[in-house]
């Protein structure tokens, strides 16, 4: 089990070795009716249970293309005996109660399989982008302390797991599908799997405060922070996921974010297993992909990036060859959603986009089409939770309390237009990081997450909180979070850079890309070819490598010598 860095403050990270939140905190909660002693593995009994021989979950139609691997088709009864079997598995290799996992697999099948068999044992996941390369393994290896690895042999052109062996030579246990894997996995005896499964989960029960999932987040920090969850506060935020689209057994979800973070296991893969319904995997991003599996699945709800949004209603020629009938509802975030474009979406298409703003610490904010029929408000605002005589139908409009605080002087903002960092509080939010020992406390001196974006109170009754502007250095790149920190540490490493800083600019289909904005060394030459061959050197994710160049004698800073990025944004935008 991973075990937080020795001096830790208790109130800067979640103690993984005695359950995540302290019992102050689960008796008020459970009190309140917010917390249950529900479970992940006990949700998913149940679904199994109430209907086994329906359809339950569809593997990617393209993946024969992605990992050589026939697509499928289960029922929650199949579903139920390849988790078994897989537990089977981690049992054999010695991975139990406690220990993490780390997992990176697309979205098919067999990673909602190894989730939930890792819960049926209480083996934490701690699941990776298959993006990362052997630079984040390593890292997220050492931070997590992983007991085991669940990867693919191939993935496109790549060799996953031979990066894995590379990155982490003295892993415990390696279980590698596209090799030994998928055949033990067959080949474990039904009965034998399912008794020796049971045997352990009776003598190992889940309590409702233990690890389940570690994912990373990249911030203004050069290496990703843990956020650890448990099945309280998962199973608290997926409420709001259900909400929201007013989600139902009869729902098809096509989901296309990886699940490896809260948009693709709150947003699709938590809903799914506590409504029941169908989850249609969808990996990589392929847009012919997707529109022919919302008509081939009849998907009834999905999610999407803004600038997709926008493409796909200013290309009225690519849905015009689709299908997109059984669609009644999308949902958006991750950026500020253009106000025609949601109004173009329900005006033209007849489909709510549901407005998302949220992170892996702890969900924040949705504004539905039920609560705010306007769609131009819809896209502006989010929904003031608390305000007098305002309701909203979320539930976790009761649970969660909001606050804006002034950012230069610590004051709590209450009235219209003045700008403020959100600040959260409820049984949504996370307990704190794993490795918040070199971190800052995420929490301020009243209990509440400073979310470190800035936002100020609209509406006729001050019952909207209308974005700002994000206070944390970040760059959001298709839905992928990267820390400018974590590339000017890589690049200020070139023997011809003297000073760098790295900003996004925007991009009408990712919404952001990486710019590079460099001070050579005196009489050095440097082009952008130079610095990708150097950072993929360094072994990251491709998705991170700049795609812009520019040279400066200086860059611009503020007198105490911070960088002005704003400055460098606007100039660059």
């Amino acid at each position: 089990m991973y075990a937080p860095p020795a001096g830790t403050p208790a109130s800067a990270r979640a103690d993984l070795t005695r359950g995540l939140h302290p019992r102050e905190r689960v008796e008020e909660y459970t009190r309140l009716g917010w917390w249950s002693d529900d479970t992940m593995d006990a949700l998913f009994r149940a679904r199994v249970a109430a209907e086994p021989d329906r359809l339950a979950l569809v593997d990617p139609r393209n993946k024969p293309d992605l990992l050589g691997l026939s697509p499928r088709r289960l029922t929650w009864r199949r579903l139920d005996d390849e988790v078994t079997r897989f537990a089977a598995v981690l049992l054999r290799h010695g991975l139990g109660a406690g220990d993490v996992l780390g997992v990176q697999l697309p979205n098919t099948v067999e990673l909602v399989t190894v989730y939930l068999a890792c819960w049926r044992l209480g083996v934490v996941v701690s699941p990776l982008p298959v993006q990362y390369r052997e630079h984040e393994v390593a890292e997220l290896g050492a931070l997590a302390g992983f007991a085991g690895f669940v990867t693919v042999s191939a993935l496109g052109g790549r060799r996953p797991a031979d990066e894995v062996r590379t990155a982490l030579p003295g892993l415990p246990a390696l279980l590698v599908y596209g090799e030994a894997l998928d055949a033990e996995v067959a080949g474990a005896d039904p009965e034998e799997a399912r008794a020796a499964v049971e045997a352990y989960a009776a003598a190992h029960p889940a309590d409702p405060n233990d690890c389940v999932t570690i994912c990373w987040t990249s911030g203004t920090e050069s290496t990703p922070k843990g956020v650890p969850r448990s099945h309280y506060d998962w199973l608290a935020m997926c409420w709001a996921t259900v909400d929201a689209p007013r989600l139902t057994a009869d729902d098809v979800l096509l989901n296309p974010f990886p699940m490896v973070n809260m948009a693709g296991v709150c947003g699709m893969f938590l809903p799914w297993l506590r409504v029941g319904g169908v989850l249609v995997q969808h990996h990589p991003f392929d847009l012919p992909t997707f529109l022919a599996q919302i008509a081939e699945e009849r998907a009834t709800y999905t999610v999407a990036p803004p600038a997709l949004l926008s493409l796909l209603l200013a290309r009225g020629d690519l849905l015009a060859r689709a299908d997109i009938s059984s669609l009644r509802l999308i949902g958006s975030g991750s950026a500020p959603l253009p106000p025609a474009m949601v109004k173009g979406w329900q005006d033209v298409h007849g489909v709510g986009v549901v407005n998302f703003f949220g992170s892996n610490e702890g969900i924040a904010l949705l504004t539905d089409p039920h609560d705010v029929p306007d769609p131009e408000q819809r896209a502006r605002y989010f929904p003031r939770y608390g305000v007098p005589g305002v309701t909203w139908t979320s539930r976790i409009s009761r649970q969660v309390s909001v606050r804006l605080v002034d950012p230069e002087t610590g004051e709590e903002v209450t009235e219209p237009g003045r700008p403020g960092e959100l600040r959260l509080k409820g049984p949504t939010v996370f307990a704190g990081y794993v490795d918040g020992g070199r971190l800052p406390d995420p929490f301020d001196e009243q209990g509440y997450l400073k979310t470190g974006d800035v936002f100020v109170i609209d509406g006729e009754q001050g019952e909207f909180l209308r974005y700002v502007d994000r206070a944390k250095d970040i760059i959001i790149r298709g839905g992928m979070n990267i820390a400018p920190a974590e590339l000017e540490s890589l690049i200020a490493a070139h023997p011809h850079v003297a000073d760098v800083a790295v900003v996004g600019y925007p991009d009408e289909v990712l919404g952001e890309r990486v710019c590079a904005v460099v001070v050579p060394k005196d009489g050095a030459q440097l082009t952008l070819d130079d610095l990708v061959g150097h950072l993929r050197s360094a072994r990251i994710a491709s998705y991170k490598l700049p795609e812009r160049l520019l040279l400066r004698t200086a860059l611009p800073r503020n007198p105490v010598g911070k960088v002005l990025k704003r400055d460098l944004r606007s100039e660059i935008a």
